[in-house]
């Protein structure tokens, strides 16, 4: 197949949302209200719409009609995901925070709230100094939502220039990097 490069001006603009599927909507709406403060836009309930069979809870952190929507499949049997053995999935998605004070409250707001951290804080980075050696350059710490779907919470992510260089979330070039595509 031989695809033309996509214009600029046509490309999206970015990644919205997420559709998780959780064994109760109830569960979740209290966990991701409680912990990042999400706002119920709208809920459905299965086969309210004959297209959807599925519950429907449209969750939002400000004014966009939803960032995350929780569904869940009455016809279902919903099982708990093991270390070893669960089918393909999501491995986790992400909430920016505005800046490090930002990201500092949810860290102490998920130590509040006695969630497990399952990895971090770290830095995401192999040329920062308190950098961890992996990639993303950024400073997260991850926990688990009730369905045990990962969550990422993080600040200062790099950009990368129009030139392919990454620059961090301070405007500093990162130093012996590049994007792989341009």
């Amino acid at each position: 197949m031989n695809l033309k490069r996509i214009p600029q001006d046509l490309k999206v603009s970015r990644c919205h949302h997420v559709s998780l599927e959780v064994a109760d909507v109830e569960t979740s709406l209290i966990f991701y209200r409680d912990f990042l403060g999400m706002k119920l836009s709208e809920r459905h309930k299965a086969g309210e719409n004959k297209n959807i069979p599925f519950e429907m809870a449209f969750l939002r952190l400000h004014a966009q009609h939803h960032d995350l929507v929780l569904t869940h499949d009455p016809e279902r049997k919903y099982t708990k995901k093991t270390n070893k053995k669960s089918p393909a999935g999501i491995h986790h998605f992400a909430f920016e925070c505005l800046d490090r004070k930002s990201f500092l409250f949810y860290l102490s707001r998920a130590k509040q709230m006695n969630l497990t951290i399952v990895r971090g804080p770290v830095v995401h980075s192999s040329f920062h100094p308190e950098g961890d050696g992996t990639w993303g350059e950024n400073e997260s710490f991850y926990v688990l939502d009730p369905d045990e779907h990962r969550i990422e919470i993080f600040c200062d992510m790099a950009t990368i220039s129009d030139s392919g260089d990454y620059v961090n979330a301070y405007g500093s070039p990162v130093p012996e990097t590049r994007a792989e595509e341009v």
